[in-house]
């Protein structure tokens, strides 16, 4: 059985959600859980949200340590760890439970002439911040779209005039296939993380 797939029916046959899989230089195999999304979604109805703590991954540890010796597995150490708060999100899975937030996105290629048409981004850029929604199916895959507005942040202190016209949200469609790299936009709040939505302003596309 692939070291993959060995873990990952460790994590879940213990409950949890596997987020990565990692081999570092000097052996080390680095494993990263959460808690699954019915879990967390129950704690947030609870009053507060689910989070992984020392003792999910001593748990998964020893497990993961017998699990590997049986298998015969090569490694020098083991790590389990927390996603953080910029969690990956790698599967179809990962982006349907976080719909809502706020995330960072880095495109395998640039968005291109055509996406950039009668906009302000630039035809070259492949990273993006922005509210992950749903969108209408590309190509017959999942649709997929991070909206955004170029408002510069407001400094402490500063004055915002009411009569202020705010700018317009963006937003680029995209699929699975065409992301590198998608993590959480490490966002700290000390009330726990929450969606973050966007206002009821016109989407520029």
């Amino acid at each position: 059985m692939a070291l993959q797939e060995t873990i990952e029916q460790t994590v879940t046959g213990l409950g949890y959600d596997l987020v990565d899989v990692e081999r570092t230089a000097g052996g080390l195999l680095r494993v990263t859980i959460d808690m699954p999304c019915v879990t967390a979604l129950a704690g947030a109805v609870a009053g507060g949200e689910q989070f992984i703590n020392a003792e999910d991954c001593e748990k998964v540890t020893r497990q993961l340590q017998f699990v590997l010796e049986v298998e015969g597995a090569e490694y020098a150490r083991l790590e389990v760890s927390s996603p953080g708060i910029d969690r990956p999100l790698r599967s179809e899975k990962d982006f349907e439970r976080f719909s809502g937030e706020l995330i960072d996105i880095t495109l395998k290629a640039p968005i291109g002439v055509a996406a950039s048409a009668g906009s302000t981004v630039s035809a070259s850029r492949k990273k993006f911040r922005g509210t992950l929604e749903r969108a209408e199916p590309l190509d017959g895959k999942a649709g997929w779209q991070i909206v955004w507005s170029d408002e510069p942040a407001i400094k402490p202190g500063q004055k915002v005039s009411k009569n202020k016209i705010p700018a317009p949200l963006q937003a680029l469609g995209f699929t699975l296939d065409e992301i590198h790299q998608a993590r959480l936009a490490p966002v700290v709040d000390f009330k726990g993380r929450k969606p973050k939505s966007v206002v009821d302003r016109p989407i520029e596309k």
